[in-house]
C-alpha cells in the first residue's frame, strides 16, 4: 500500500502503546516482519519545552524504518512545531496525530479523543501540521463519544480536506476504552466515505481476524497492538496470510529466541537494572498458555540481571516438551 509518496511493504502496522512500543520492542517487531511500527504517544508540549523524558522517546534506529511517530496535544502551534521538529530529526517516515486516547489525564487537557468534540480545533491542528511538514501525515481516531460514529466521519472528512494522507480508525467509543466490541461496520462506512487510505484497528487477535476485517470493511491495512505483545511475529504472519492464504507457524524455539533478543535490546537501551525491572512483566506475555507459565511468571518477579533472566528462560524452555506452537 501507499500513503502519500511512501510505499509500504505489506499491510500491517504496529499500534502505538504507551510504555510498550519503545525502541527495543519496535525493533523486535520490525525484525519479525512488521510493515510499519509506531512510536509511543509523544507529548507535543514535551517536545516544545525540551523535556528530557519526552525527547528520549524520539530515539530511533534505521533498522525500524519506516517509523510512524505519534504526537498528541491540543494547541495548533505547538503541534505544528513539534511535527516540524520530528521531521527535521529525519527519524520519521510518517507523522501521526492521536485523536483516540481516552486516558483521563490526556482528555482533561483537551487532547486525544477530546479533540473529537472540537472539529474546528481539530481542523486548525490539521492545517497547521500539514503546512509545517512534507512527510506523510495520518491521524488515529475512535468512533467518538457515542456509537453512531458520526463524530469520526466528520473529523475524518475534515482531515482529508486538510491534506491528511490516511486515517486509522479504532471503532470503539471514548468511554469503552478497550472493553466491548469494536464496531467494524464503522470502518467499512468510513472507507466508503474517504478517498485516502483507511487502516482498521481493534479486535485483531490472530491472522484470521485480520483477513476478516480486510474483507468485511475493504480497509487498506490493519493495525495491531495488544495481540503483538505476546507474538511479535503476528504482523508478518498476517501479511503472509493476506498474500498467500497461509502463514508460517512459529515454534517455541523462535519465541524464546525473540525473548532473548528483546532482553538484549532492553538492556542496551535502558541499562541492566531498569531493564530487568521492566522485563519482569513484559516477558510473561510471550509464554501465555504454555505449561508452567504461572511459575515462570512468579520467578520473573525477582530477576535483577541479564544473566539471571537468560538462565531462567533456558531452564523454562528445557522443561517444555518439544512441540510447535
Amino acid at each position: 500500500m501507499q500513503i502519500q509518496d511512501l510505499k509500504i511493504h505489506g499491510k500491517t502496522f504496529l499500534a502505538p502503546l504507551a510504555g510498550i512500543t519503545n525502541l527495543p520492542f519496535r525493533l523486535l517487531v520490525k525484525e519479525c516482519g512488521c510493515g510499519v511500527v509506531c512510536s509511543e504517544m509523544i507529548s507535543a508540549k514535551g517536545i516544545f519545552y525540551n523535556s528530557e523524558n519526552t525527547l528520549k522517546l524520539l530515539t530511533s534506529k534505521h533498522q525500524e524504518q519506516p517509523l510512524s511517530v505519534q504526537i498528541f496535544g491540543c494547541d495548533p502551534d505547538s503541534m505544528a512545531e513539534s511535527a516540524k521538529f520530528i521531521q527535521d530529526l529525519k527519524i520519521a517516515a510518517i507523522i501521526d496525530i492521536n485523536l483516540g486516547c481516552s486516558v483521563k489525564k490526556v482528555v482533561k487537557q483537551g487532547a486525544g479523543v477530546a479533540l473529537m468534540k472540537e472539529p474546528e480545533l481539530s481542523k486548525n491542528i490539521f492545517m497547521a501540521v500539514r503546512k509545517a511538514i512534507d512527510l506523510p501525515f495520518t491521524i488515529k481516531l475512535r468512533s467518538g463519544w457515542d456509537y453512531s460514529g458520526e463524530q469520526a466521519f466528520n473529523i475524518a472528512q475534515i482531515a482529508q480536506d486538510c491534506g491528511v494522507n490516511a486515517v486509522i480508525m479504532h471503532p470503539r467509543t471514548a468511554s469503552q476504552g478497550f472493553k466491548g466490541r469494536a464496531e467494524w461496520d464503522l470502518i467499512a462506512k468510513l472507507k466508503q466515505q474517504l478517498s485516502i487510505p483507511v487502516i482498521g484497528n481493534g479486535d485483531i487477535h490472530n491472522v484470521e481476524d485480520a483477513k476478516e476485517m480486510m474483507e468485511s470493511t475493504c480497509c487498506d491495512g490493519v493495525m495491531v497492538g495488544r495481540a503483538a505483545m505476546g507474538n511479535p511475529f503476528l504482523l508478518s504472519q498476517i501479511d503472509q496470510f493476506l498474500e498467500t492464504g497461509s502463514y508460517k507457524k512459529i515454534s517455541r524455539h523462535e519465541i524464546f529466541r525473540s525473548m532473548e533478543s528483546l532482553i538484549c535490546m532492553y538492556v542496551d537501551y535502558f541499562e541492566e537494572g531498569p531493564a530487568c525491572k521492566m522485563l519482569r512483566g513484559r516477558l510473561s506475555w510471550f509464554v501465555k498458555a504454555m505449561p508452567g507459565c504461572s511459575e515462570f511468571r512468579k520467578r520473573l518477579a525477582s530477576i535483577d540481571s541479564k544473566k539471571a533472566v537468560f538462565a531462567l528462560i533456558k531452564e523454562f524452555e528445557n522443561s517444555l516438551p518439544s512441540v510447535i506452537k
